[in-house]
């Protein structure tokens, strides 16, 4: 089977040098296996780099089970989306591998009725629903909020011997390690309640206007649910009022040099700076919960503990409104072109279609902005708590010698960090050492040697032989896999001087290219540039003001990288592939976001 395949058996990929026992970090069932291999090759998979770019230390593998295990049970066990089941993973080489389940033919029609009754009472009561999730999400950040690790007292306190409590401090510490993680589910659980909603909404929508207008763009079909107003896009509208304020107030020159601390302290020392230094606080909380990378990874940056990333965009959108240059969304114009294609299109239509039409778009545009709004509760919010109480209980086993550095933790998966927790509270039981210290820092030491050497290797896009057709909607929707984008994964893209992907969001620019692998390297960016990454996050949205267009390697119409784009009203061609590692930073580009083609112009 394996001779003839398009893209290779992850059974005869190798590792990359250095890289041999990776299967050791990563849980039994995320590896493929070889009594299942005939299965295993059956099926196509393609790499997620949207949303995990880089190589799984053994812990942040726990976002990808917990996050694509509750996607699949909302498909599949909530609301029995007719078509589809959820998507099976793997991780393979340190990249996760998925690979989405379809509903067999004969089953699709016997969901139907099931589908209606438990999807329609969303769909009828998305408001009341909603509300009640928002609540259910602030309790749950509230509770993971509440979590604390300490390192262990010299002995239990004397009042818990009084009140006769009989438990030690361990047992406390135990239980919240063990009830961090649960909340961590239940974040997970939550997220996805409403969200395959979202898209299912949205692509009922699109497939009754393909079929009525088989010509019609996928991005004519996007820009009438645009102009969404979401708290997604809140953290930076608050960047923006702080830096009309500084202006306003006279602040401005306070804030541009030195150390954030230097350029607070300016402030303070400035006529009108409490007035400032007030609005800046209170914008903190909760629009600085938010990271530069996707809250996906242990190591991701947040704002409210990096104050420097939010001040640096600060200062860029002052120097903007000192030159006299526009620094908001352009909601108005998003909007009108939203009125006016929704309007030629509806015209077109027979009378008798006019009110389904409207109907299916009501609810598209009614349910829409949740596919971006749920992130920042979770991947920015939620995700950013469940992490620093993380490293807070890292920092404690850091303090009792069982780790070399503060962060070392998250090279354990969360199973061995309860036995790490187990040996740290039974030797402090027993009056004895753990052995821990001199357990894991060879463990560690020789995981992280193997992580440096996954990474040296890109990702390889997919794996086995793909479909004849992709027709799972979330696949071509949200990591823009179609038929077409496998065709130039496989052909390496004959003519090197154009690159093809989806035509995400309209516009053509020119510009010099900045190749971008991560977040750390935002700072690079220059005035003018076009960004080439293999994907952007919904948070980069504070550098969009200086750049000219957007080209990623994967992502659909649906990913947060043309969805951005759109409301920021940025060109943008998603899912080429390969942009990132053939466009070199100084290449001159051009950027067609209404045909999806990209011009290596030197």
């Amino acid at each position: 089977m394996t001779s003839h395949m398009k893209f290779p058996s992850p059974y005869s990929l190798k590792a990359p040098e250095g890289a041999e026992g990776w299967e050791d970090l990563y849980p039994y069932y995320l590896l493929f296996n070889d009594k299942v291999r005939d299965k295993e090759e059956a099926k196509f998979w393609f790499c997620d780099s949207q949303h995990w770019p880089s190589p799984f230390k053994p812990f942040d593998t726990v976002t990808v089970e917990f996050a694509v295990k509750c996607l699949g049970q909302y498909n599949t066990r909530h609301y029995l989306i007719p078509p589809a089941n959820g998507v099976d993973y793997r991780i393979h080489n340190g990249y996760c591998y998925m690979s989405p389940l379809a509903v067999p033919p004969d089953q699709i029609a016997g969901r139907v009725p099931h589908f209606m009754e438990r999807a329609g009472h969303y769909f009828q009561n998305w408001d009341a629903l909603l509300d009640n999730w928002m609540k259910k999400v602030r309790a749950n950040i509230a509770d993971m909020e509440a979590l604390t690790f300490e390192p262990l007292p010299d002995v239990v306190p004397l009042d818990w011997i009084k009140d006769g409590v009989g438990l030690d401090n361990t047992y406390q510490m135990m239980e919240t390690y063990d009830r961090a993680i649960q909340l961590l589910y239940k974040t997970w659980q939550y997220h996805f309640e409403f969200l395959n909603l979202g898209y299912a909404a949205y692509l009922d929508f699109f497939g009754f206007l393909k079929e009525q207008f088989p010509t019609i763009p996928d991005q004519a079909i996007a820009k009438m649910v645009q102009g969404v107003d979401v708290d997604l896009f809140r953290p930076d509208d608050e960047l923006k009022k702080l830096a009309k304020l500084a202006v306003r107030l006279g602040v401005a020159d306070a804030l541009k040099s030195g150390t954030v601390e230097e350029a607070l302290a300016n402030v303070a020392a400035a006529a009108n700076g409490k007035e400032w230094l007030d609005a800046w606080t209170e914008a903190q909380d909760p629009w600085f919960n938010f990271t530069s990378g996707n809250g996906f990874y242990s190591t991701d940056k947040y704002w409210n503990e990096n104050l420097d990333i939010p001040l640096g965009y600060i200062r860029d959108y002052i120097g903007k409104l000192e030159k006299g240059e526009e620094i908001d969304r352009p909601t108005a114009k998003i909007a009108k072109e939203r009125d006016r294609i929704t309007a030629e299109y509806a015209e077109l239509l027979p009378e008798e279609l006019r009110p389904v039409f409207e109907g299916k778009l009501g609810l598209a545009r009614t349910v829409f902005p949740y596919v971006e709004n749920h992130n920042f509760y979770i991947e920015h919010w939620s995700m950013g708590v469940f992490w620093r109480k993380m490293r807070q209980l890292s920092a404690v086993l850091h303090q009792a010698g069982f780790w070399e550095n503060a962060d070392d933790m998250f090279f354990l998966n969360r199973q061995e960090v309860r036995d790490a927790l187990f040996d740290y509270g039974n030797a402090w039981g027993v009056g004895g050492e753990p052995i821990g210290p001199v357990y894991w820092p060879e463990v560690i030491a020789k995981r992280k040697a193997i992580l440096s050497a996954l990474a040296t290797q890109p990702p390889q896009p997919a794996l086995n032989n793909p479909p004849d057709v992709i027709t799972e909607p979330f696949t071509i929707m949200l990591w823009g896999i179609t038929s077409e984008s496998i065709a130039r994964w496989l052909d390496g893209g004959k003519d090197k001087s154009k690159l093809v992907g989806m035509a995400a969001s309209p516009g053509i620019a020119e510009g010099r290219a900045r190749v971008i692998r991560s977040a750390d390297e935002l700072g690079l960016i220059e005035e003018g540039e076009i960004l080439v990454t293999p994907v952007t996050a919904p948070s980069w949205a504070p550098v969009f003001g200086k750049i000219r267009a957007t080209v990623t390697d994967i992502g659909g119409m649906m990913s947060h990288a043309a969805i951005v784009c759109r409301e920021y009203g940025l060109p943008a061609v998603t899912g080429t592939g390969n942009a990132s590692s053939t466009i070199k930073t100084g290449q001159m580009l051009r950027v067609d976001g209404a045909t999806g083609e990209v011009q290596i112009l030197s």
